[in-house]
């Protein structure tokens, strides 16, 4: 017994003109209920209708011509070529259907869908309430003996195709509501979880031709789950959401309609841009004696599904569905991160327990602020490793040893000299004591950095290096953001120092004031820029090369006259002409090589003209983080947001989750001034009070409420300025006696103080 559209249809026909429902009842439960038959329900056009069954009884169920043939001369019928299951609507001989089932039968959906969902269009415009309780009981049956089967028969899906079970109990309309989603949905989860590799990405081709509004309804259902299970959870310390099998069942899930979301999404070009270039070898670079892991080594994809599809989240513009909503903000409440992480750090293979599930290995699922917190953990890790390193090495050597820190003492007005210089001498001697806990001291200061100083010190550097005088980076007024100069005399060396002083920031979870182009992100993750990179960076010059584009006229050569070449302005202001490939200047854009023309002009804007100064900034990069977890995790938006924190300053956030001490509370007159007084500065005196409090202007991932600010009383009242404690974000206020005398005071303050001193 099977079902198919033109059964069903019969089926309902009949109980409605009897009036008796019984029938069609008891058609759905032994059909829903038994793997056998539902597996062979709905077939496309051509294909046996039980080619689908466990192996012992296929050959029962296949063409004749099948049945004389040995398991090998069945196998040969494939040949050499692979099924695609992205190619699901494409109907397919029987013999090549039963063939690849003999090789892994869960790699190809057979089910008709179009079928199947008008089916169920009919089956779910009557009284659902007629046979829901025996379909759900029936489906609780189905999934829970699915998952049994997998369980505990690891081979079991290479004899029956689960793939279409699966897929003709997930296009159930009906699974946002209340039954199916307590009683089936986690059955489901927990099977499809189960599921070989193989199998998992032939569900992410299929629903990859979903619609965006189908796969995000999925997505809401198992978030919903998701959501749900975390509120009524009891979690602990001892006992985590990494061990709840409901949870991590559904996240698995959501990894696939991750995947299929960016497969299915428009992606930045069908050719590869990975960028594999690496920077040549030159006298003049102090540097190209450090040995490195190159482009063309570098990691690309980080789990089994990404590496089987060599897809990456780099390579989709625009997602069937915002990657932002693969977050689940009850989840990353209620994360134990530090344990997660020391999950993700165990081996693949224990040989005393089972492998733990970890949520840092499905890094769709965490915010910005989650990872952010993941990111700490590791890079405190290895600071507390190399403290460590560097005592035993004092203990067994007895005599002088580096400093445990990575120390740096820096003039002010020279601080960008001096910081060079003592990183130099530091990534020449050693470069993994870049990985040692930064410390900065200013010359003639009294301040100890316990975090505030080396605030300042970013700032300070990041100030200058983009100062124009230096001939580095060139200004972009368009999108007010800088790039390389290409034409900069400074030597690959420098642009490495670059590097590592932003990789510092990042390690040391110093947020900058960085105004670099989005594309800079995506490059330091592996990727070359392309053309749709230049519409945020450049606007005119995309909009330009767009409008030829979409020329369709006969007589473009004549309107545009444009050859196979580019002009730009340097610094100085010397206009150069290059040639986009050889023999430029003779070729000129034809309707028939105009989008070779444009990716050539972009390609050589956002690569080559600056590959050597790019490839010795992302070297610099790379010799603090390369080790870190933070290619893995974030996405090029969210590296960007990471490193120069994020864009909304909500100060009524700050106010909600700010702490008070000393004898201040929130109703205490001059907290409640402060506060009156914060709320009416405009933007610039918002950010220098950050500043003088926090010793950053920037806002950290997650918002102001993640800044944990804590205002103090200082005394009675007095004609003190308020003061801070910049390493721990406490604000010193004494206890003014009126509202006139707080504002005057704290705006001379956040206005005309800087340096450090002893209190």
């Amino acid at each position: 017994m099977f079902l198919s559209e033109e059964k069903l249809d019969q089926l309902m026909q009949e109980c409605s003109e009897s009036g008796n429902y019984s029938t069609l009842k008891q058609t759905l439960w032994d059909v829903f209920s038994s793997s056998e038959r539902l597996g062979a329900s709905w077939p496309r056009s051509g294909v046996s209708k039980l080619a689908t069954p466990p192996a012992s009884k296929a050959c029962d169920t296949t063409s004749p011509s099948l049945k004389k043939m040995t398991k090998e001369e069945v196998r040969a019928l494939e040949g050499e070529k692979d099924v695609d299951s992205s190619e699901a609507e494409i109907p397919a001989p029987v013999e090549a259907v039963a063939a690849s089932s003999l090789a892994m039968a869960s790699s190809v959906c057979t089910v008709d869908i179009d079928s199947l969902r008008s089916s169920y269009e009919k089956l779910f415009n009557m009284d659902n309430s007629i046979f829901e309780a025996g379909l759900v009981n029936a489906l609780v049956m189905l999934c829970s003996n699915m998952e049994m089967d997998l369980k505990v028969k690891p081979n079991v899906a290479k004899d029956v195709n689960f793939l279409n079970l699966y897929e003709i109990v997930l296009e159930l309309p009906v699974l946002g509501c209340e039954a199916y989603l307590e009683n089936v949905v986690p059955l489901v989860c927990r099977g499809i979880a189960l599921l070989p590799v193989t199998s998992q990405v032939a569900l992410v081709k299929s629903w990859s031709h979903h619609s965006a509004e189908r796969l995000k309804s999925m997505l809401e259902n198992l978030q919903q789950i998701l959501s749900l299970r975390v509120y009524t959870g009891t979690f602990t310390r001892d006992h985590l959401m990494n061990d709840d099998e409901t949870i991590s069942s559904c996240t698995t899930v959501i990894r696939i309609i991750y995947y299929a979301s960016l497969l299915g999404g428009v992606h930045y070009t069908k050719q590869p841009v990975w960028d594999t270039s690496e920077l040549p070898l030159l006298d003049t670079d102090n540097f190209s004696s450090i040995e490195m892991v190159g482009n063309a080594s570098r990691k690309r994809y980080h789990d089994h599904i990404s590496e089987e599809m060599e897809l990456s989240p780099l390579d989709v513009r625009v997602p069937l569905i915002p990657l932002d909503e693969f977050y689940n903000e009850p989840l990353n409440e209620t994360i134990e991160m530090d344990r997660d992480f020391a999950y993700w750090k165990m081996p693949d293979h224990s040989f005393s327990e089972k492998t733990k599930f970890s949520f840092m290995s499905h890094p769709f699922i965490l915010n910005p602020a989650t990872k952010a917190q993941a990111l700490y953990y590791d890079n405190r890790i290895r600071m507390y490793s190399e403290r460590r390193m560097n005592l035993f090495q004092s203990m067994m050597a007895g005599a002088f040893q580096s400093n445990p820190y990575l120390k740096l003492q820096v003039r002010r007005d020279h601080i960008v000299e001096d910081a060079l210089v003592e990183l130099e001498v530091v990534v020449l001697e050693n470069p993994q004591d870049l990985k040692k806990q930064l410390m900065v001291e200013f010359d003639a200061e009294q301040g100890i950095d316990e975090g505030g100083l080396s605030k300042e010190f970013f700032q300070l550097i990041v100030e200058e290096i983009f100062n124009p005088d230096y001939g580095m980076f060139i200004h972009c007024p368009e999108s007010h953001t800088y790039w390389f100069n290409p034409s900069s005399y400074e030597s690959c060396a420098q642009f490495t120092l670059i590097g590592i002083v932003l990789g510092l920031a990042m390690y040391n979870s110093v947020i900058l004031d960085l105004h670099l182009p989005s594309v800079i992100y995506r490059k330091l993750e592996g990727k070359k820029g392309v053309f749709e990179d230049l519409k945020e960076f450049k606007q005119s010059v995309w909009k330009g090369l767009d409008d030829l584009l979409e020329y369709s006229g006969d007589d473009m050569e004549d309107v545009f006259m444009q050859p196979f070449q580019i002009n730009y302005t340097d610094i100085y202001g010397t206009m150069i002409t290059t040639d986009l490939k050889e023999g430029g200047a003779d070729i000129v854009v034809s309707q028939a090589n105009k989008r070779e023309y444009v990716d050539l002009y972009a390609d050589f804007l956002l690569n080559k003209c600056v590959e050597k100064q790019f490839l010795a900034f992302q070297r610099g990069f790379n010799l603090v983080t390369s080790e870190s977890p933070l290619q893995m995790m974030f996405t090029p938006q969210e590296l960007e947001m990471l490193i120069c924190g994020e864009k909304e300053f909500d100060f009524n956030e700050l106010e909600n989750s700010t702490e008070y001490d000393g004898g201040f509370s929130k109703e205490t007159n001059c907290v409640r001034w402060f506060w009156e007084a914060v709320h009416s500065m405009d933007l610039e005196d918002k950010r220098k009070l950050l500043q003088f409090t926090t010793g950053s202007d920037r806002i950290p991932v997650g918002g102001l409420a993640k800044l944990k600010l804590i205002i103090a009383k200082n005394g009675p009242d007095s004609d003190r300025l308020p003061s801070a404690h910049t390493c721990f974000n406490v604000l010193l206020l004494p206890e003014y006696s009126s509202k006139e005398k707080m504002n005057s005071l704290l705006m001379k303050a956040i206005k005309e103080c800087k340096g450090f001193g002893m209190l």
